[in-house]
């Protein structure tokens, strides 16, 4: 009998001990995947820092690249520059001199410009006395503006020029216009027709009267009917009223050398 109690105590030992074994043996295995569990969490937060600072590397690596290419180029245009600044200074230099130059000229320029007008004026004064309003003007607006400061040099001179031009053109034209005249102590109104400065011719508004002027006496004379028909074609001509055509009229001639 009490070798059957003894059995059933150490049998109820050793079920004791396989159940307290396999206790144990569960709660290392716990731990062990524990562990691991939280080392692979550290694992792959250690692996998206180092996947977040290889992208910073990459980004800061093309951003580098970028920036030395920039001062490359930054380089190359500032040797640009250089050789731009190294032109400007020379011409610079040039312009210095060329308006020392200009300066020199201009007092020199600008006497010759007063005799032109002078000179100009002079020869309407001796011309045929026709557009005498136009042609005064002309002169007196050229006067004008040599006293002005705000008119450059080179427009004034361009301007006085093209007074001589103008002069220049009457001897190729032929006009028309309405002006009043002294005939024999007399003022009329009548029609003046120039052609060229080879015959300045007048008549009245009805056609009664016809005449020219004389460059000799440096008057206005009446002349013969034979050109009352040329003169009145020759004002409707000028006035673009019928097409140019031959046309009959004084002519002062040469004078007789001494």
């Amino acid at each position: 009998m009490n070798k059957q109690r003894n059995r059933f105590v150490a049998a109820l030992l050793l079920s004791a001990s396989a159940v307290l074994a396999g206790t144990a043996s569960a709660a290392t295995l716990n731990d062990i995947f524990a562990v691991a569990e939280e080392l692979n969490t550290q694992a792959r937060q250690s692996q998206s820092k180092i996947d977040a600072l290889t992208e910073e590397t990459r980004q800061l690596l093309a951003e580098y690249k970028t920036v030395l290419k920039e001062i490359q180029g930054l380089r190359v245009y500032n040797r640009q520059l250089e050789k731009q600044i190294a032109s400007q200074e020379s011409e610079m230099e040039q312009l210095s001199a060329s308006i020392d130059e200009v300066t020199v000229i201009e007092r020199q320029i600008t006497p010759l410009m007063l005799r032109m007008i002078d000179g100009l004026e002079q020869f309407v004064s001796l011309d045929l006395p026709f557009l005498n309003s136009e042609r005064a003007n002309r002169l007196e607006t050229l006067r004008e503006m040599m006293d002005r400061a705000d008119v450059a040099v080179s427009e004034k001179l361009s301007q006085i020029l093209r007074a001589y031009q103008i002069e220049n053109e009457y001897g190729r034209t032929i006009s028309a216009y309405p002006d009043t005249i002294n005939v024999a102590g007399t003022d009329r109104k009548v029609d003046v027709l120039q052609v060229g400065r080879i015959s300045l011719m007048y008549q009245t508004p009805d056609g009664e009267e016809t005449g020219r002027y004389n460059p000799d006496s440096r008057q206005w004379e009446q002349v013969d009917d034979l050109y009352k028909t040329p003169v009145q074609n020759g004002i409707r001509m000028a006035r673009q009223q019928m097409s140019y055509d031959l046309l009959i009229l004084p002519v002062s001639g040469p004078e007789n050398a001494q």
